[in-house]
């Protein structure tokens, strides 16, 4: 049986981060959810952390640090480089798939309003990088 993965959602919505742990609650896959308002909260949260996450959840529209300047820095460092990074975000604008892929995002997955369809969505995406974790290939 697979280890535990353990993911960071970094958004600044409380709302859509409440909705993210009740989901990954609801898929009820043996997997960890921590969840961080900003970037620069992001960046020191990953830098102290003893466990680093197997999946970075990015949302892009956020104040102060936007989620491609998170993306951007967490690509740059070679500490951080190789964890995959998904832009779970509500954009669907074809400059900002572009861009989030330009700047090497693992996945874009824009986020469904309708909550079954949300859940789905996390149980998929789940399942998935449960299935192809790059932690366990190191």
């Amino acid at each position: 049986m697979p280890a535990p993965c353990h993911y960071l959602l970094i958004d600044d919505s409380p709302t859509d981060r409440l909705l993210a742990e009740e989901a990954f609650e609801h898929v009820g896959l043996d997997c960890s959810l921590t969840t961080v308002e900003g970037g620069r909260q992001a960046l020191d949260h990953l830098r102290s952390a003893t466990v680093q996450p197997d999946v970075i959840l990015l949302d892009i529209n956020m104040p102060g640090m936007s989620g491609f300047e998170v993306l951007e820095e967490l690509k740059r460092d070679p500490v951080f480089r190789l964890i995959p990074v998904v832009m779970l975000t509500t954009s669907s604008a074809r400059s900002d798939v572009t861009r989030a892929y330009s700047l090497h995002a693992s996945s874009y997955l824009v986020k469904s309003l309708v909550l079954g369809e949300f859940l789905a969505q996390v149980e998929a995406f789940l399942k998935y990088w449960q299935a192809n974790r790059v932690s366990d290939a190191q």
